[in-house]
Order: structure tokens, then C-alpha cells, then sequence
């Protein structure tokens, strides 16, 4: 298992929490991959605590469809198939749309220069691995101005579950120019409230995607995200 710093002392009430939370963050990040096998006893060590608090946060984990808890291997991080991870952007087109119509009344000036300050974060990035995540970032900070946290977890799922699947390869093979390009134009129609405009131009920028993870997989050039392709530290 890819460790990550934990607390050397974890208060007993806390302890699901806390592990609940390094371990997503580790499924959705990419360290622990789909169908790694977490082994409770191994979990307990890692975080110096017992068996008990472990089971409770991989139940959590379950619930929310990042593991599965399988007969006879228990607790296995979830993966999807590619016809699946196709269907979930999808399903990504109508919930993104619906919640940048909604926040778009609703956004600050704070709002949208925080949007140009992760485009700018992003355009200095020089390691793929990074790109999906200052990609969630864009995303997250101009949806939630809708004031809709049930829509915007939704969203938050269904990007992180196609995020884990497709992760840096096809940020390899979108590159960044043309995402870059298509936020600012998106960031733009924000700021003049430009409602249809944004909306249409977020519906192509998520279609382009699709199509993009489409033709890498008809390539055969498509594997799971392996952990290994992140430079270490």
C-alpha cells in the first residue's frame, strides 16, 4: 500500500474519520488503483490503531461505491468498465451543464478570479499527473455557486470515478492547449453572464473528452491508471 503521512496519535472517536479520509484520498488521487486489495490488518498498522475503526471507514468507503467489500478478499478499490466510464460522461454533460446554469447568477467577482487563478496554476503545471485535478478545481469553482450540494456531490462522484479510471492517459492525449483554451473561453462567458454561451461551450469542452477517451481506447493504447507513472515525491 502507497503510504501517505498520518497522525502518529489518532484520538479513538476521531480514528474513522481520519482513515475514512486518508483513504479516499489516496483511491481518488490514483495511489491506491482499482482492484488493490486493502487488507484491514495492514490498514490498522499503517495508522497505529485497531481493526475496529478500519472496518468502519472501508463501510463508508463501500457505501460511497470507492471499494467493494468482496467474500473472501474484503475490502478491493472499485473500478469501472470502459463502456461505464463512457456512460458516467454522460451522465457529466447534463449535471455540469444544469450546475453552471444555475451558479452563473450567482457568481462573485471572488468567484471568477479564483476560476483564472487555477487556469493560470494549470498552464505553469508541467506534470500530467497534476492536470486532472487543477481540472476538477476549474470545475468545482464555478459549479458551486449554484448552492446545490447534492447536484454538486453528484458531479464530484461521477468525475472523480471517470478521473480514476482514465486519469493521465488521456490527459497525455488531450494535452493541454485546446482544455486550457476552452476554459478560458467558458471563464469568459461567465463573466458577461453569459448563460447559453457557457453552457454550450462547457457541453463541447466535456463532449471533446468523451471523444477523446473514445478514440484512445479504438487505439488499444488505453490501460488503467498505474500509480507508478506519477514522479515520485
Amino acid at each position: 500500500m502507497t503510504k501517505s503521512k498520518t497522525p502518529s496519535k489518532i484520538p479513538h472517536g476521531t480514528a474513522p474519520n481520519v482513515i475514512y479520509n486518508n483513504l479516499k484520498a489516496d483511491i481518488l488521487s490514483g495511489k491506491l488503483a482499482g482492484g488493490y486489495q486493502l487488507r484491514q490488518s495492514e490498514v490498522a498498522e499503517r495508522f497505529g490503531i485497531s481493526r475496529i475503526p478500519v472496518r468502519e471507514a472501508l463501510r463508508q468507503l463501500d457505501a460511497e461505491g470507492l471499494v467493494s467489500i468482496q467474500p473472501r478478499r474484503g475490502a478491493v478499490v472499485s473500478t469501472i468498465s470502459i463502456t461505464e466510464a463512457l456512460e458516467m460522461l454522460d451522465i457529466r454533460l447534463a449535471l455540469d451543464c444544469r450546475a453552471l446554469r444555475l451558479a452563473i447568477p450567482n457568481m462573485t467577482d471572488d468567484d471568477l478570479d479564483r476560476a483564472e487563478q487555477i487556469i493560470e496554476v494549470s498552464e505553469k503545471s508541467i506534470d500530467p499527473a497534476e492536470w486532472p485535478d487543477l481540472n476538477w478545481q476549474f470545475h468545482a469553482t464555478l459549479y458551486a455557486p449554484a448552492e446545490r450540494p447534492l447536484l454538486f456531490e453528484m458531479i464530484e462522484q461521477t468525475f472523480r470515478k471517470t478521473a480514476q479510471f482514465m486519469r493521465v492517459q488521456v490527459s497525455k492525449a488531450t494535452g493541454k492547449v485546446r482544455p486550457q483554451a476552452e476554459h478560458r473561453e467558458i471563464l469568459k462567458a461567465c463573466r458577461i453572464g453569459d448563460v447559453e454561451k457557457a453552457v454550450k461551450l462547457l457541453d463541447g469542452h466535456i463532449s471533446y473528452a468523451q471523444k477523446v477517451f473514445a478514440a484512445t481506447v479504438r487505439s488499444r493504447n488505453f490501460r488503467l491508471f498505474d500509480p507508478s507513472d506519477e514522479p515520485d515525491g
